[in-house]
């Protein structure tokens, strides 16, 4: 006799176009949290390194994507995800360990990230174009997706892909973006 495996439980689609707009602003806010995050793991190991300047200059534009959805969340009352004490330890963590493996790592990391949120990004750009909702909003996400691919290419630029492990460390924090994106957008 085999154990039977429950079939996994989905979280039911957004009912209307109001809460799709909320998911979009509740995923989008603890992504730019993340970065935010990411980033301050960054600046405190690279502190005196070549790059540190690099890295402040894309801190200070995610802390201006950020504060777009704080503002967002607060104007339509819309909670952030519960999850963003997660997100504060492990955005962190992961700037600080990729940082600690050398400056190329942390290049790395910014490059994966990044990949991720252009499609994420894009996706959202596509479905608020058919729908015709919020085009401030729109163009916000447009805007933050090209800075968003500026940071990519400037971690390319700065070495990313020789980082010892390039794929697999790559491969790992697009694992980990992912996920995050996919349980922010819920809970």
């Amino acid at each position: 006799m085999g154990l039977k495996m429950k079939k996994p439980r989905h979280l039911p689609l957004p009912n209307n176009k109001k809460d799709r707009l909320a998911e979009i602003m509740r995923v989008d806010h603890a992504g730019e949290y993340g970065a935010k995050r990411i980033y301050e793991g960054q600046l405190n190991i690279t502190r005196g390194g070549a790059l540190h300047k690099e890295i402040k200059d894309m801190y200070e534009q995610e802390l201006t994507h950020l504060k777009y959805f704080e503002t967002q969340l607060a104007q339509k009352r819309i909670r952030p995800t519960i999850l963003q004490p997660l997100w504060h330890a492990l955005g962190y963590a992961l700037g600080a360990a990729t940082a600690l493996c050398g400056e190329k790592s942390a290049m790395a990391c910014t490059v994966a990230v990044e990949d991720v949120i252009e499609e994420h990004y894009q996706s959202q750009i596509d479905e608020l174009s058919n729908s015709n909702e919020d085009s401030e909003l729109k163009e916000k996400i447009k805007q933050f997706r090209d800075e968003e691919l500026e940071h990519r290419d400037r971690g390319i630029a700065n070495k990313a892909q020789e980082t010892f492990g390039y794929k697999t460390l790559y491969n790992i924090v697009q694992t980990a973006t992912k996920t995050a994106i996919l349980l922010s957008k819920k809970i």
